[in-house]
């Protein structure tokens, strides 16, 4: 099969060697269909085992392999090398998150605030004998807000993250979303509550940022609106 020779420009980092982060110039011969992932596995295999970057599935699922390409917060398993213009094509690791190293960056911040807004069903009664059930117009409200894929690239996009670590960040507000929307949940108030604070739903300002950023063509920004709209509603009584 024809290959085409492309140059990539990777950012190489190694907080415990290196004062600071440097680019290293590679060629590599890539088949019409390959991505930037694949890219990256061929120069660790040809090249330089030394270049460290996260993998999983390859299909676009799990968000590990979530890095800045060309300046866009990309899935490395989905940009297609044929569709990316510059020369060379710069990888980067997500900014805003310390780098572990090279491409890989310590998550530990966005699923610290991931976890405290609670992203799972909460009830107070007794268990029923079968399962929860929701009418099809109860389930349809949660699209939108529970196909995130925990990469980081919304996060990662935020100028709210980037000036406040202790800001929620829009992977977390959208998944409290989806429970706050979750018929069958009970917390609602106390989500509410909680969401409501100068470093929750308060902090956003709206700049729309995580929207170009998310893989999945999720809308943060919209799912904290409607969470400002039921937090002011529970202010007022209603």
């Amino acid at each position: 099969m024809a290959t085409l020779p492309r140059r990539f420009r990777i950012s190489r980092y190694d907080p415990t060697a290196d004062a600071s982060p440097r680019y290293q110039d590679y060629t590599v011969e890539c088949l019409g269909h390959w991505t930037v992932l694949h890219v990256l596995i061929d120069i660790v295999a040809k090249q330089d085992a030394s270049l460290a970057f996260r993998r999983n599935c390859r299909h676009g699922i799990c968000g590990a392999c979530a890095m800045t390409i060309d300046g866009e917060n990309r899935l490395s398993c989905e940009a297609r090398v044929d569709s990316l213009p510059r020369n060379p094509i710069e990888v980067e690791p997500l900014r805003s998150m310390p780098v572990i190293k090279d491409l890989v960056v310590d998550m530990t911040t966005l699923f610290e605030r991931y976890a405290l807004v609670r992203p799972y069903l909460i009830t107070k009664g007794e268990p029923p004998e079968r399962e929860r059930l929701q009418t099809p117009e109860q389930r349809k409200l949660l699209d939108g807000s529970y196909e995130c894929i925990l990469c980081g690239s919304c996060t990662s996009a935020c100028p709210s993250f980037w000036a406040r670590r202790e800001f929620l960040g829009p992977a977390a507000l959208l998944a409290a979303s989806r429970w706050v929307l979750d018929s069958r949940d009970e917390a609602t108030l106390e989500r509410l509550v909680f969401l409501d604070s100068p470093q929750g739903l308060w902090r956003c300002h709206d700049i729309f940022n995580c929207v170009e950023a998310c893989p999945k063509g999720l809308n943060p920004t919209r799912a904290i609106a409607s969470l400002r709209r039921a937090a002011l509603k529970r202010r007022l009584g209603g």
